[in-house]
């Protein structure tokens, strides 16, 4: 008796010390998940993690639990994790065939693993969260592995903070490493302070901030570390939003007004591996209204787009108004002409402010990869976009409350005449204030600027007509021996109209062609073309004397020609 009422006791002591286990944000971490195993490459058709004890002591995983955006799993089961060493966490039907790859454990409630992406988090029995992974389906990088069958898996377990740049679809032949080191295990060491991707207001007197990484929660809570102007004041009870601590939320002693934009300073924050924000960094934000008929207006639009592209409609905010993105939604209409297929622009808090641009598309990085982009973080990608076919079809805006923003019913035939191949071409808004069903307020985007405009001023933007055309050829003189000094010359232009044609081909002094540098390029309102000193056949010329002959021309006949003196030289 004595003997038993003895181990009960010490049953009870290790229960105790292990329920009082003190474990640190990132010692434990979530380091590879199988979100969507189907169609399988090599593995059970199942989902799981793995988790891995970066900390330098062993951990008992008893009443650790699994969370995401819908709920929490049941506890974990007595399992002493040792350094540096991992183990699979599944459902209780999926043990039997991830145990062959190593040791499993399950959970009742395993959470779901949506495909495109999820917050999932590791909480301890104290309740505290230890790591979370706020996934998307890009961070496989790959568009194949994307599809299913491949795990993803963390690069760098020292350093867990980076998010989608220490991410990627593992290597492995069978579709991941269940219960060993990851196939892509390696050096990711994280150098580079967080940023500050948006702030916006959720009401008069918060506002929420929204970081690129997990944030140090002890330093994003720290009333100096924030300022605001226009003498609002911020009070003490700042709040990281966990699980991953990658937002913080600020409550304001004063009321924001509507329409109006204020300047956010921080500075002083750092992320979870201890990289500071050094400088100040400033951000503008505001309380948004709600958009009204026109407000924001359908800009630009890709609607056939090169091979392996995306669609893009490019939106423009000609109002006064600060509008939030989470609050539109894209749509287009039906065989009955209904509207339909209707999706949000951001899951999240994102400003639109005046006379600001915003490139709705599914896939950034493809837009980025094919076209200029001068304002790379303009840009939102919602859960799904409408789809637009390479003929016609209907764009429609939407605000909250259903209400139509702004709407466009385009046709390809609104293409300029001359182009034979629409493709990546995309159409371009002439006046922001202009009909928007108007066909003549639309023009192809200009050949000199790639036929796309996204996030910025389209290049058949309306100029008054009374302008009259201008085209400079600079400098006077120029060496192209790559030494960075008048190595290009650049031929400027700005047109009264749209819709010109330029050739322009460059003769030597006794009247020979050496190069034809545009043919039949549309041409925008202004733009340049520019000359690399080269002939025909990328041939270095000889010094001396060439002509630039520019000839314009339009589709209502008219004709432009113009001639220019240009000196090739060298530098001895």
């Amino acid at each position: 008796m004595k003997k038993l009422i003895l181990a009960l006791w010490l049953c009870l002591f290790m229960h105790a010390g292990i329920s009082a286990q003190i474990v640190n944000r990132n010692e434990m971490v979530i380091d590879e998940l199988m979100a969507d195993p189907s169609p399988t490459v090599g593995l059970p058709n199942t989902e799981w993690v793995e988790l891995r004890n970066c900390s330098s002591v062993s951990i008992n995983l008893l009443g650790w639990k699994l969370g995401d955006a819908s709920g929490i799993s049941g506890s974990m089961p007595a399992y002493t994790l040792k350094p540096d060493s991992v183990v699979i966490v599944c459902t209780a039907s999926a043990v039997a065939a991830l145990s062959s790859f190593g040791t499993c454990i399950s959970v009742t409630s395993f959470p779901t693993l949506d495909n495109a992406g999820d917050i999932i988090y590791l909480r301890s029995p104290q309740n505290k969260i230890i790591h979370a992974v706020n996934y998307t389906d890009q961070w496989y990088r790959n568009e194949l592995k994307k599809d299913g069958g491949w795990s993803l898996e963390m690069i760098d377990t020292k350093n867990p903070c980076q998010g989608a740049a220490n991410w990627i679809a593992s290597t492995d032949s069978k579709g991941g490493t269940p219960g060993k080191r990851n196939s892509v295990d390696g050096i990711n060491a994280d150098h580079t302070a967080p940023r500050l991707l948006r702030a916006f207001a959720t009401d008069s007197v918060t506002i929420n901030l929204q970081f690129d990484e997990p944030l140090d929660s002890l330093k994003a809570v720290q009333l100096s570390n924030y300022t605001l102007s226009d003498g609002i004041g911020i009070l003490p009870n700042i709040l990281a939003v966990p699980p991953v601590f990658d937002q913080v939320v600020l409550h304001l002693s004063n009321v924001l007004q509507h329409q109006k934009i204020y300047q956010l300073t921080v500075h002083g924050i750092s992320d979870c591996v201890g990289n500071a924000i050094s400088n100040n960094i400033s951000i503008q934000t505001g309380w948004a209204s709600t958009a009204d008929s026109l407000d924001v207006v359908i800009n630009e639009i890709l609607f056939n787009p090169r091979a392996g592209g995306v669609d893009y409609v490019e939106l423009y905010n000609r109002s006064t108004k600060i509008i939030d993105l989470k609050k539109l939604s894209l749509a287009n209409r039906n065989s009955t002409a209904q509207i339909s297929n209707i999706f949000p622009l951001s899951s999240f808090g994102n400003l639109l402010l005046p006379d600001m641009y915003v490139v709705v598309t599914a896939d950034a990085s493809l837009v980025k990869r094919d076209y200029i982009c001068l304002n790379p973080e303009s840009f939102t990608e919602p859960s799904s976009m409408p789809s637009f076919n390479d003929d016609q079809g209907d764009v429609v805006l939407l605000n909250e409350q259903g209400k139509i923003v702004d709407e466009l019913t385009y046709d390809a035939k609104w293409h300029f005449k001359l182009i034979d191949n629409p493709e990546g071409v995309s159409l371009e808004r002439i006046d922001a204030d202009g009909p928007t069903q108007q066909s003549d307020n639309w023009h192809s985007a200009a050949s000199s600027v790639g036929y796309g405009t996204p996030t910025y001023k389209n290049s058949q933007f309306h100029l008054d007509d009374a302008t009259s055309g201008e085209l400079k050829l600079s400098p006077e003189i120029i060496s192209p021996d790559n030494d960075g000094i008048d190595d290009v010359a650049s031929l400027e232009y700005q047109l009264p109209t749209l819709g010109w044609v330029a050739n322009i081909t460059i003769f030597d002094a006794a009247g020979h062609i050496v190069r034809y540098l545009q043919r039949n390029a549309l041409c925008g309102i202004k733009g340049n073309f520019r000359w690399d000193g080269l002939g025909e056949k990328n041939q270095a010329l000889p010094v001396g004397i060439y002509i630039f002959l520019t000839e314009l021309f339009n589709l209502e006949g008219k004709k432009k020609q113009f001639k220019q003196v240009i000196v090739l030289a060298r530098r001895q």
